[in-house]
């Protein structure tokens, strides 16, 4: 089994999520302006507990996953980032065999830098461990903020697709998508 690493930036702690983060990732998933983009539909409790189980999954079948971000100062949780590969029924082309990266912030959290920091070092991270695989996101047209910030991270648009709509297929430092 693969051991789940806890990452440590300036300002937050990337660490596994802990049953105790339950409450806050519930709040988070359930919160329709954080899934806005993201499906769009906000989690029941049930439905945010399989997806915090499927984080610790990711992590034993694949060695990569979704890390807690936890603000140092506080203490709080405020999200999570990481790495997923999904089976995704996406069409024409798939983010399958790829380091999927994605991340969702806390309303209070979001607009601070937290998710740029954090995702730099999970990139880091996964370079170092996974140099051969391809880093790919799928984002919603219509959200500029994680755009913006794919982009810095050096992802650029290799395709429009449809997963439950119509999504953008990006990759990040020129590998293709599977």
């Amino acid at each position: 089994m693969t051991s789940i690493p806890t990452i440590e930036t300036a300002r937050l702690l990337l660490r596994p999520h802990t049953v105790d983060d339950f409450s806050d990732y519930m709040t988070m998933w359930s919160d329709e302006a954080v899934v806005r983009f993201i499906g769009g539909v906000p989690s029941t409790r049930e439905q945010a507990w399989a997806r915090m189980l499927r984080v610790a999954g990711m992590w034993h079948h694949m060695g990569f996953g979704f890390l807690a971000i936890e603000e140092k100062q506080s203490g709080r949780f405020i999200g999570e980032a990481g790495f997923l590969d999904m089976k995704r029924d996406m069409h024409p082309v798939s983010t399958e065999g790829t380091l999927e990266t994605g991340w969702g912030l806390m309303p209070f959290a979001q607009g601070h830098g937290y998710a740029s920091e954090a995702l730099t070092a999970l990139i880091a991270w996964a370079e170092e461990r996974f140099p051969s695989k391809p880093m790919t996101c799928i984002i919603d047209p219509g959200n500029d903020p994680s755009l913006r910030l794919a982009h810095k991270l050096g992802f650029r648009e290799v395709q429009r697709c449809n997963y439950n709509g119509e999504v953008i297929l990006l990759s990040r430092s020129g590998t293709p998508p599977a």
